[in-house]
């Protein structure tokens, strides 16, 4: 097993230990807050880089367009439900099964499924897929084929021939 070093060793003419005060690990509020408000890269360094680990930091327009894709779902999935005890068929052959019984199954598998996505597009956001197209553009036409199920949903649920189509 390593020895610590001699205190000759630790750059300290006197052998002391630098260390003041309050241990920093122990304050991780702290920690979150000085982060947020300090953030060290905002832009990748060099225009090729194109991992995932390049930014400390998200555009907080991503944290709306996230949140407004959950709750579009949230919705989506409310209405799915009720417009299937009116009668009407699920039009997605993966969501199908799931929908049957109680719809516990299948709200669970909705919102995780759509979180997970929201997650990982918005870590990725900043990158460009195939070299043009940014993916949190993706995020965007998330948004926007969500709006347009919204509005269909809402037309079947109260529109002149509510419940008589699939959804």
């Amino acid at each position: 097993m390593d020895e610590p070093p001699a205190p000759s060793q630790t750059g300290l003419a006197d052998g002391g230990d630098r260390r003041t005060g309050k241990d920093r690990r122990q304050r991780q509020w702290y920690g979150l807050i000085h982060g947020h408000s300090k953030r060290r890269r905002l832009l990748p360094r060099r225009v090729t880089e194109q991992h995932l680990a390049i930014v400390d930091w998200h555009h907080p327009q991503w944290l709306l367009v996230g949140i407004l894709i959950v709750l579009l779902s949230v919705f989506d999935a409310f209405a799915t439900l009720t417009l299937m005890s009116r009668g009407a068929t699920e039009a997605n052959p993966l969501m199908a099964p799931l929908v049957t019984g109680s719809g516990h199954g299948f709200a669970y598998w909705k919102l995780g499924l759509t979180i997970v996505g929201v997650l990982v597009l918005t870590a990725l956001a900043r990158i460009r897929l195939y070299g043009r197209l940014r993916v949190g553009a993706l995020l965007y036409f998330v948004l926007f084929v969500y709006v347009c199920l919204v509005c269909y949903e809402c037309l079947l649920l109260w529109g002149p021939h509510a419940g008589s189509a699939s959804v």
